[in-house]
């Protein structure tokens, strides 16, 4: 194992850390919130339980193969299981695109005014969660049953051609419509990033108007003072500004390594990092500014205060 494989195994061991401490907090906050606090719960909680589960999943299917490759287990999976890592990998990459999305588009029906052309959809918006969530897992389980078909564990010889390849897998030289697999892919997502910048655009034109009118006001209190569903807005548009950044870059490396004829595990590595960098960063967006998560944190803290003394006293 060369010293740079090395270094990439820490690095991976430390995302998949970070990105499972952060999405497991949150998932506990939700699950606390929905077991203790019932009065506290919101419609759109649903969405961003189900997003916390989904980006588990990605670091799972993504970082954890890269991990252990990393450490020099080149071959540590068969045809088989290759199969299974990238199918559960693009169902899940594939439903953090579609779960944010509805995320944006939720929070824009929700903040929108009583006379806007949107307004007739926040009385059936709730209601209209989970078969969507639903309709996402259908969705995406269907269009990546190709990828059970195209994909092989990567032999011990050099991989060259234009194919997607990561350090343990590979799509099948006798499938020759990846390229067009892999356009259909991009246009699919496509579908979704583009309504999702659309509502985010929308929700920072609704903020800006905000804004506006709230400085015509002459109580400087009422001015410092932001709503809470404003602060929602702001973090859900920070999470998409995330979430576009990270898929663009993930794309145009995803497409370098796949034209490129000379494969490199270096390029890779920093392809699996870049897909893998959303889920790492969207728990602790999404507790930012979050009073409920402040209150979550300072009750296990003091558990854990009230625990540690008890043992000290015995």
């Amino acid at each position: 194992m060369l010293p740079t494989d090395a270094i990439w195994g820490g690095f991976f061991l430390l995302h998949i850390c970070i990105g499972y401490m952060g999405n497991s907090l949150l998932l506990g906050f939700y699950v606390y919130t929905f077991l203790t606090q019932s009065h506290l719960k919101k419609p759109i909680d649903r969405i961003l339980l189900h997003l916390t589960l989904v980006n588990i999943l990605t670091i799972t299917f993504r970082l954890i193969p890269d991990a252990v490759s990393s450490f020099g287990a080149r071959h540590f999976l068969n045809d088989a299981g290759c199969k299974a890592m990238m199918f559960m990998y693009r169902v899940t990459r594939g439903l953090s695109i579609c779960t944010t999305a509805l995320l944006s588009a939720f929070q824009a029906v929700t903040i929108s005014p009583g006379n806007s052309k949107w307004a007739w959809l926040k009385s059936i918006s709730s209601g209209c969660i989970y078969p969507a969530l639903l309709f996402f897992w259908g969705i995406n389980l269907l269009i990546y049953i190709h990828i059970i078909l195209a994909t092989e564990a990567n032999p011990n010889n050099t991989v060259a051609g234009s194919m997607y390849s990561s350090l343990y897998c590979r799509t099948s030289r006798s499938t020759g419509n990846s390229q067009t697999f892999l356009s259909a892919m991009v246009i699919r997502d496509l579908l979704f990033v583009v309504p999702m910048m659309g509502f985010s655009l929308y929700m920072v034109n609704l903020i800006y108007r905000h804004r506006q009118r709230v400085r015509h006001m002459h109580s400087s209190r009422l001015y410092s003072q932001t709503p809470p569903e404003i602060k929602a807005t702001h973090t859900i548009v920070l999470l998409v500004s995330c979430f576009v950044f990270f898929y663009c870059a993930n794309n145009f490396s995803t497409f370098y390594v796949f034209y490129r004829l000379q494969k490199n595990p270096g390029l890779e590595r920093i392809t699996g990092t870049l897909a893998s960098c959303y889920p790492t960063i969207c728990p602790f967006v999404l507790m930012k500014n979050n009073k409920i998560m402040s209150k979550f944190t300072s009750s296990l803290s003091q558990m854990r205060i009230t625990f540690s003394g008890r043992a000290f006293s015995r």
